[in-house]
């Protein structure tokens, strides 16, 4: 079987059995062995036919942060069950490795290894859930970025055209804005989705100096399925929508049922132009 290989990921958590080890955390390495069929993906270049290894590293970690198990074998177990709910993962080895093991004699370190199925593991069926994202940058190379941001969201089902938008509120001065809206199949929940979108702003260098001013790269969560969530992290669907003409022209593309009726009407014109599809 082919297999995708991640090595020394570090991680700091709290396990073990002894009173200090509950209250101190402690590091640990991760090493994975990750078993799936990559014929597809050496012949088309594509994200979706293999295992995003920066996503498989960043739910591990969360959750290796998160637990306070006493066994590594636990852990272990619960590190295979996150990695086997990734698409197209059939097998995977986990090294789990203690680097300062609290035992009198010299030892440099402990490890288990474990081998998991997907059938063993018996990993429940992922739930597809449908995410609308809006996308935006007026800095660089827009179209570059625009394409950055859809090669990373994950498994994009539609497209817009790319609409050219003058920026409206903010500093004077600015550049045109290319704008475009994605629709988004994906297994995460709301709140691992928009730390996605964050993430992607962050390595297209987006910067947050000026509200509403110039950036790279804009990733905007308009709707996830139907749900409505209002906290302090995340406000879904995104307030704003229904005041954008530069959202909802694209938006009218993709998922016209989204956009409120009478919108084409009620709105005011904007300087809105057509760039035609995205190259990918």
């Amino acid at each position: 079987m082919d297999r995708v290989l991640i090595d020394d990921l570090r991680v700091l958590t709290v396990i073990g059995a002894l009173p200090h080890e509950r209250e101190i955390a402690q590091p640990l390495r991760i090493d994975l062995s990750i078993g799936l069929d990559l014929r597809n993906a050496g012949r088309s270049d594509e994200l979706n036919d293999t295992v995003h290894y920066g996503l498989v590293c960043e739910r591990v970690a969360e959750m290796c942060r998160d637990s306070k198990d006493i066994l590594l074998e636990r852990l272990a177990a619960k590190i295979a069950d996150v990695v086997l709910e990734f698409d197209l993962v059939e097998v995977v080895d986990v090294t789990l490795t203690k680097l300062r093991p609290p035992i009198a004699e010299e030892v440099q370190s402990t490890s288990v290894v474990i081998t998991r199925s997907r059938a063993e593991a018996a990993a429940p069926p992922l739930e597809d859930h449908e995410v609308i994202v809006a996308l935006g940058s007026n800095l660089g190379d827009r179209e570059g970025y625009l394409r950055f941001a859809v090669a990373e969201l994950g498994n994009v089902v539609a497209m817009s055209q790319v609409y050219e938008t003058e920026p409206i509120g903010g500093p004077d001065g600015q550049g045109a804005y290319l704008n475009m809206v994605v629709k988004v199949q994906t297994s995460l929940d709301p709140y691992a989705f928009i730390r996605r979108c964050q993430r992607i702003e962050a390595n297209a260098l987006r910067q947050r100096v000026v509200h509403w001013g110039p950036r790279t790269l804009d990733v905007d969560m308009l709707f996830y399925d139907d749900v409505h969530i209002d906290s302090e992290r995340l406000t879904v669907p995104h307030p704003r929508i229904n005041e954008r003409r530069f959202v909802l022209t694209p938006l009218s593309e993709v998922a016209p049922e989204r956009c409120p009726a009478g919108w084409e009407q009620s709105l005011p014109p904007s300087d809105i132009h057509v760039r035609g599809p995205l190259v990918r």
